[in-house]
């Protein structure tokens, strides 16, 4: 494999092959595998995600990923992008069809939307704002308060500092994360046009 190799997590979970066609159009050849060889030999990770948090979980348990995941992120300290409901698990729990533990990668919790505003839907679905709150190397040559694409019914709520991009829906949440290799977005930078496009180039350049 090339120094550049990246693996996108295969856990049966959301449309890889857009997640890998985006890498493609950037000149990246991204790799769906659950394989534990594959993976091993990663230079960089990627879980993306759509669906809900205890699937997500039960998936990459019963495929024997999460060891296998906790040695590459934790102990060898390979960059990870996690993407919408991938983001999610990397927090201790979430709240979604009763409690669920997560990855526990990041000190947070994954809650649900409760709005008083009545003209604000569940899920949040469309483009939106990310604020910029801390200089990151993920935000390279994006501009602040730029738009990216949101699919998502429940929000990640971090006990630590780790937020480096926040999003207006009906108040602030954290939108993008960064704690030392794991990276992580709640939008999807596969279906968010350039910026989205120039994420993925950002997080390959680490």
């Amino acid at each position: 494999m090339s120094n550049s190799s990246v693996v996108i997590i295969d856990y049966k979970m959301g449309n890889l092959r857009s997640v890998q066609k985006a890498f493609e159009k950037i000149g990246c050849n991204a790799i769906v595998s659950n394989d534990t060889e594959t993976i091993l030999k990663a230079n960089k990770l990627v879980l993306p995600g759509v669906g809900a948090f205890k699937d997500g979980m039960k998936h990459l348990t019963d495929l024997n990923l999460i060891s296998i995941l906790n040695q590459k992120v934790l102990e060898e300290k390979t960059p990870i992008l996690g993407i919408c409901l991938g983001m999610q698990l990397f927090s201790k729990k979430s709240y979604e069809y009763g409690e669920t533990q997560g990855l526990g990668w990041i000190d947070a919790e994954v809650v649900k939307f409760e709005f008083n505003i009545q003209n604000l839907k569940i899920p949040h679905v469309g483009w939106n704002e990310v604020y910029q709150e801390n200089e990151n190397i993920l935000f390279t040559n994006i501009k602040d308060k730029h738009d990216f694409y949101f699919v998502h019914s429940f929000y990640f709520k971090p006990n630590e500092d780790v937020t480096i991009g926040t999003t207006e829906y009906g108040f602030e949440f954290t939108s993008v994360v960064n704690k030392d290799n794991i990276f992580a977005t709640q939008f999807h930078p596969e279906k968010s046009q350039s910026a989205g496009l120039q994420l993925l180039k950002n997080f390959m350049e680490l």
